[in-house]
């Protein structure tokens, strides 16, 4: 029988899910109603998913319920976002071109999710192919503010209570950012860390797969299971953190908020104990956030949209052909020497990494601009996703506006565990939970 809580179920976190519904405190339906209500109170304004049948969902939890556990996500609900194949659900990928179609198979992803006990809440809005062109998804701190994109459901969604964790993809800024604006955390893994089989590519060189959730801890345990892992106790830091701060070439294009959020992390971090200092990366990383979306981006994207290019131009948003038309401009040799210059940065940050455990860096110009037409200047997180390094958004400051702004940690490839760890700790050092989503009283 389920006990009373002091919050609703759809407030908790995955790990307290997983918890509570393996000691038989709560049931996998319970937890699912709860988000129905919540999805039910608020979908009419935030607009977070595309195809969401309660019946499914419902059906999903009492079968999960009458059955044994089935792995470490048993009962968990999850958002995915509408660029994810499912074989029991449309996946449209924001697009006219694609309205009703059904995939005949799951992502990988998503059968690894299923494998472990998870439960598909439904799909979320996405923009068009994971591109600009945004869907009607609004910012849950601010119904006139953009949530960010292009996993703007996914984050609109976790942040409103709807559901604990959702998948999105990144190939400039789709889960950083959104998660920035919405104040939730938001993980881009080192590329090819999640296996995208199943997932509409847009820049197949460096489209990443990611969680957008509303705790470390939920992160962790959700990347272990899509690196086939079984989901292990968060690891403690064997020592206090190295802290470079690089305010990236960009610097000048931030609001003051970001620039405050900045300062004011590395402040309090030294003064919790860290090691901080300001770095500077060498020239070549300069523009890089312009190689990695005007070169790379629009070449790949140019290649990816062929069939619709040829056969379904008119059905295309103004954003979509702006972009394949620039990806056509783009010679052969400017994509190489590209291609090339992020090979030379990638090789350049193990020298970085060698002294600082993460890199503090700005993650978005400012609060969420007004207005749904746009989501948002993606460079800063552009030049992290175009360099394949893990990087993680925390909801650590508020802007002007009272919206929400995060500080971006990037550690070296491959080292993901240790992002986790540093990233946990500087939460506990300067982190305000209270931040982290919607106020509960709305």
């Amino acid at each position: 029988m389920d006990v009373k809580l002091k919050r609703p179920l759809n407030e908790l976190d995955a790990t307290e899910i997983v918890s509570k519904i393996a000691v038989g405190e709560v049931t996998c339906e319970a937890v699912v109603r709860d988000c129905i209500a919540r999805i039910e109170a608020r979908e009419g304004v935030v607009k977070a998913w595309v195809n969401f049948d309660q019946k499914r969902a419902l059906d999903q939890a009492r079968a999960l319920d009458r059955a044994p556990a089935r792995g470490p996500l048993h009962g968990v609900p999850i958002g995915l976002k509408d660029t994810i194949d499912t074989c029991d659900m449309p996946t449209e990928m924001g697009s006219p071109t694609y309205r009703g179609n059904r995939p005949r198979s799951d992502a990988a992803c998503v059968a690894l999710l299923r494998r472990a006990g998870a439960l598909i809440l439904g799909k979320t809005a996405t923009c068009e192919f994971a591109g600009s062109a945004p869907p009607e998804t609004t910012n849950p701190h601010n119904v006139a503010h953009t949530p960010g994109g292009s996993s703007s459901g996914s984050a609109a969604a976790v942040a409103d209570h709807m559901v604990p964790a959702a998948l999105g993809t990144q190939t400039g800024g789709s889960i950083l950012r959104p998660s920035s604006f919405c104040a939730i955390f938001g993980y881009k893994p080192t590329y090819n860390t999640i296996n995208t089989m199943g997932t509409w590519p847009a820049a197949c060189s460096i489209d990443t797969i990611g969680w957008l959730a509303r705790s470390i801890d939920d992160i962790e345990m959700l990347t272990a299971v899509l690196r086939m892992q079984a989901p292990q106790p968060p690891r403690p830091l064997s020592r206090v953190p190295r802290i470079g701060v690089w305010r990236t070439d960009l610097w000048n294009t931030a609001q003051p908020e970001t620039k405050a959020a900045v300062e004011e992390a590395a402040t309090k971090l030294g003064k919790a104990g860290a090691t901080v200092r300001d770095i500077e990366l060498p020239d070549a990383f300069t523009g890089l956030h312009i190689v990695a979306r005007s070169t790379i981006g629009f070449y790949e994207r140019a290649a990816c949209m062929a069939s619709a290019w040829d056969n379904q131009r008119e059905m295309l948003s103004p954003q979509m052909r702006r972009y394949i038309e620039n990806g056509h401009k783009i010679s052969r040799d400017e994509y190489v020497a590209g291609l090339r210059r992020l090979d030379e940065c990638r090789a350049l940050l193990s020298g970085v990494f060698a002294k600082f455990d993460v890199l503090l860096a700005p993650c978005v110009p400012g609060e969420a601009p007004k207005g749904l037409d746009a989501t948002g200047d993606p460079s800063m997180q552009a030049i992290w996703t175009a360099l394949h390094t893990p990087t993680m958004t925390l909801p650590t400051h508020r802007g002007p506006n009272n919206l929400p702004v995060g500080i971006q940690l990037v550690a070296q490839r491959y080292d993901d565990d240790h992002l986790f760890a540093c990233a946990r700790w500087i939460w506990q050092k300067i982190g305000m939970p209270e931040m982290v989503g919607v106020r509960r009283s709305r």
